[in-house]
């Protein structure tokens, strides 16, 4: 049996914690070097319920050292800090999952929704991590770019649907995230006075996740749609609820349209009813509901933002690029009833 050396860069993170635990279950690798900017750390100190569990010491970055040591590497870092290790690795011949924003995007989309970009030679060789839609691209990448949870709920569940879409009429798309979503670090935004029995929208109509999906849209079915991309904070931990209407140019059976896309998908469920995130928590599964009535269409589609949405994701990739069961390591039970 072949096991695969791999390392975390970024590991103090939410992201980063769940991808230690899912390769410490993961039958074909091992974790060979962790770090963070600062270092001088372990894991049990950054993620106390690794204590006991796991004994490894937290480097500081050393690029040589990480690529001595494994056969593939996973980024949890900020966008324009992740395209800056990513760069040094692949030209050591490491192969990358990055969870950041840095190689999902065109170049011009990404510098107008981010920063300028400082390795578009790579942009060039990288594949976008949504796997149902982008696996082959994925297989011989040197980089994979894993998509974040909104837009990765939201291709799912909108893809299948386009060629029946009035491309006249925008789609819109209300997204609701639990507070993990938005990172270990503390606001005011995500303390638990302000989200604690609230909810809110953020950056409404302005959110840099909407040119990500139309993007995709335009790239897997070559049709350009206007994407209102509304994000919300919810008071939950994890979990993720994506609600799209958009509006019919024919008459289609919505379930029929989700069976057709997604029937060899072991991690697509097609829901009968409107789904919800419990049935969805700590899994790789994304669910998905559909519904007519006259020419509008709604679509419902839940995820584990953390993982679906990040860290299982990722560790998916990983599997195809390494040569593995893409299966390998997902987690498939939810956390709670």
């Amino acid at each position: 049996m072949s096991i695969f050396k791999v390392a975390i860069v970024g590991v103090s993170g939410y992201t980063g914690l769940e991808l230690v635990k899912l390769i410490l279950n993961h039958p074909n690798m091992e974790i060979s070097h962790l770090s963070t900017s600062s270092g001088d750390t372990t894991i049990a100190k950054l993620h106390p319920a690794l204590q006991d569990i796991i004994e490894f010491s937290v480097d500081k970055v050393d690029i040589d050292a990480i690529a001595k040591s494994c056969d593939l590497v996973f980024l949890a870092l900020p966008h324009k800090t992740s395209m800056s290790v990513a760069k040094e690795l692949i030209a050591k011949g490491i192969k990358v999952v990055d969870l950041s924003a840095d190689y999902r995007l065109e170049l011009e989309t990404y510098e107008k929704a981010y920063c300028e970009h400082t390795d578009k030679e790579n942009l060039a060789h990288s594949a976008y991590g949504l796997i149902e839609y982008f696996r082959e691209d994925i297989k011989n990448a040197k980089v994979t770019a894993s998509p974040g949870c909104y837009p990765t709920a939201t291709l799912l569940g909108l893809l299948p649907f386009i060629p029946y879409l009035d491309e006249k009429s925008p789609i819109f798309v209300d997204a609701k995230s639990g507070v993990s979503g938005a990172g270990k670090k503390l606001t005011e935004t995500n303390s638990f006075v302000t989200i604690n029995e609230n909810i809110f929208a953020y950056n409404p109509l302005k959110h840099r996740h909407a040119p990500e999906i139309q993007e995709k849209i335009a790239k897997v079915h070559n049709k350009e749609f206007h994407v209102n991309f509304v994000p919300h904070l919810i008071p939950i931990t994890r979990g993720e609820l994506v609600s799209v209407y958009a509006t019919l140019k024919t008459n289609i059976d919505p379930q029929e349209v989700l069976k057709s896309a997604y029937e060899n998908e072991k991690f697509i469920r097609i829901r009968q009813t409107p789904v919800n995130v419990k049935a969805v928590s700590g899994t790789h599964f994304c669910d998905i509901f559909a519904a007519v009535h006259g020419n509008s269409l709604f679509i419902s589609s839940a995820i584990d933002n953390l993982l679906r949405g990040a860290s299982s994701q990722a560790l998916a990739a990983a599997n195809i690029m390494l040569g593995l069961e893409e299966s390998l390591g997902l987690p498939t039970v939810a956390y709670v009833p």
